[in-house]
């Protein structure tokens, strides 16, 4: 069989599994045992499967992966969180649409402290939609920056989803983690400007109402108590790679370390805190690391069989610049986005994706940047955003999903704005990873 064919029947028999419902770990192993059994033949096929699946899960860069998971667990299931989100609540003082504001600056350090996009979204819509519903805000100003703030944990390190791109991709972790930094505190501001305008165009759709006014003392103690100590971790994480002190695995450790210790300081941390956090750790972590031996292996196969070299050959060949690649590319994950969960999204385009990028010249870790956040956007594209979903379970009663999309859709425009400002400033990305 030619390259191609044979890259399409590995190809097609994934998407033919994942169509009826068959786990994506499974559909990829299966794919990979006949991939193998056809190109390199009979046993000796599927001896090198299992040696190559070894090696590529006993490396040291993947022990962040868990790290991450359990600072996030721990965060959650000690009540840090809320912590802090009860200080920025007293912090923002009467300020218009202020509860909007306060999903956008919450939403933005969880993203900061756990790196889950569905973690976030449900954590913000479970508390703030209730409470903003009750204040009267409009739908909009309450699911809107919920759905768009959800997205930034994708970007805003410790991403987890960053830290399995740079896995299957092979990129520096460590630069991919910082890049998003400065993208993602950018797109935190944009959405505040979102707001800003929406609530000078219609004041009430966010009403302004009294509350408990707290003096300079009081707000000055809830930030050294509740939000200062949190510093700490981001510090153990994107300061210690930033300033070379540690790698990204150790980081991640003395992030969730230092969870651990704040926690125990607070008279947060238990056996039963310690066994959620656990147990919720071992179950992500078994899964995602499944998924990378099964993907890489797909990977390997693709390349192998030559069918990666001639699709890339075949995309260079088409008329159009580089950039006219780029947002094809990007439509292609918009698109994908819209069947597909994130992570099937990554194993299935990273054997040609990142290649393809690479001879066009692309910074990978730039490209890798561009590529979360078309998988950002992916969670609130209608009409199968899973992001969309997730909103409509925790927003009132009688919420229709066209409602959730169009509140969604201002936050894609930011978005879309990002991607502009990282196509014409690359350095907005790359800045942060070339002091590293």
């Amino acid at each position: 069989m030619t390259p191609i064919t044979t890259g399409a029947l590995i190809f097609g028999l994934v998407m033919m599994m994942m169509a009826l419902g068959i786990p994506i770990a499974f559909s990829f192993l299966v794919a990979n045992l006949v991939g193998a059994f056809l190109l390199m033949g009979n046993v000796a096929g599927l001896l090198q499967l299992v040696d190559n699946s070894t090696s590529l899960i006993t490396t040291f860069t993947l022990v962040a992966i868990p790290m991450f998971v359990l600072m996030g667990a721990l965060l959650f299931h000690s009540g840090l969180a809320l912590r802090v989100f009860d200080a920025l609540d007293a912090l923002f003082g009467r300020i218009p649409a202020r509860l909007s504001y306060l999903t956008v600056a919450g939403g933005t350090t969880f993203s900061t402290l756990t790196g889950s996009t569905m973690a976030n979204t449900a954590m913000l819509g479970s508390l703030m939609v209730p409470e903003m519903k009750r204040r009267g805000y409009a739908p909009y100003m309450a699911m809107g920056p919920i759905i768009g703030t959800g997205g930034l944990a994708m970007l805003i390190p410790p991403s987890s989803l960053g830290v399995l791109l740079g896995s299957l991709a092979r990129i520096d972790i460590g630069a991919l983690l910082i890049a998003g930094l400065i993208p993602g505190l950018i797109l935190a501001g944009l959405y505040c400007l979102v707001i800003f305008i929406q609530a000078r165009m219609n004041p009430s759709c966010a009403p302004v109402y009294e509350v408990e006014s707290v003096s300079a003392a009081k707000k000055l103690k809830l930030f050294i108590t509740n939000i200062l100590p949190l510093g700490i971790v981001i510090f153990a994480v994107v300061g210690f790679i930033l300033l070379g002190l540690a790698t990204p695995s150790e980081a991640a450790a003395f992030g969730a370390l230092s969870v651990a210790v704040l926690a125990a300081a607070f008279r947060r941390l238990n056996v039963a805190v310690l066994r959620n956090a656990l147990l919720s750790t071992v179950s992500v972590t078994g899964m995602v690391f499944l998924l990378i031996v099964c993907s890489s292996v797909f990977s390997q196969l693709l390349a192998f069989s030559g069918a990666s070299g001639a699709v890339i050959d075949w995309a260079i060949s088409i008329e159009g610049g580089a950039l006219v690649k780029l947002l094809l590319m990007f439509a292609v994950l918009l698109l994908l986005g819209m069947f597909m969960d994130q992570i099937s999204i990554l194993l299935i385009t990273i054997p040609v994706f990142f290649p393809l990028a690479n001879a066009l010249g692309f910074d990978i870790v730039w490209f890798g940047i561009v590529v979360l956040l078309a998988l950002e956007m992916s969670l609130t594209t209608p009409p199968f955003g899973l992001l969309l979903f997730l909103m409509l379970g925790v927003a009132p009663k009688g919420t229709t999903l066209p409602q959730v999309a169009l509140a969604a859709a201002p936050y894609l425009l930011s978005d879309a704005v990002l991607l502009v400002l990282l196509v014409l400033f690359p350095a907005l990305a790359l800045f942060l990873p070339g002091l590293l």
